[in-house]
């Protein structure tokens, strides 16, 4: 038996287009339910807002993300949670770090570190916080 997580992001009026844009650096598919495709609309200017909605790529990554309506609270938070991404070799997290990069705040440059051939931390241009490394075997 296995068990599947995925991080699942809040936005407020957001969500489609950085689900756009993480299908843009990560290739897979996007899928969005609105509140309007839901019959859940409670605010007529949010209707188009995603109620629902993922990308999942066959290279493993997958993320889901939804827009919190008006009537609910939300605070975008500082460091509540950040996003690791893992790979396997230096190659492919700096590609992903290159198109993460577009418009980000880079709070540690990717490069090499004492636990990992390749670390940094960024935080995009919709304020989510991306740990990127080069998996490590660890030899405690």
């Amino acid at each position: 038996m296995s068990v599947n997580t995925a991080i699942h992001l809040n936005f407020r009026g957001d969500a489609r287009e950085a689900l756009t844009f993480y299908q843009s650096v990560f290739g897979g598919d996007l899928a969005v339910v609105t509140y309007a495709d839901a019959g859940n609309t409670q605010e007529p200017t949010e209707a188009n807002q995603v109620m629902w909605g993922q990308v999942i790529a066959g290279n493993g990554f997958h993320v889901m993300a939804y827009d919190v309506p008006s009537h609910l609270p939300w605070d975008r938070g500082r460091n509540s949670f950040f996003v690791s991404l893992r790979g396997e070799t230096a190659e492919e997290v700096t590609a992903y770090w290159k198109n993460l990069s577009e418009s980000a705040t880079i709070v540690h440059p990717l490069a090499p570190s004492p636990w990992a051939p390749l670390y940094g931390m960024l935080e995009d241009r919709f304020g989510v916080v991306w740990v990127v490394d080069v998996a490590n075997e660890h030899n405690g």
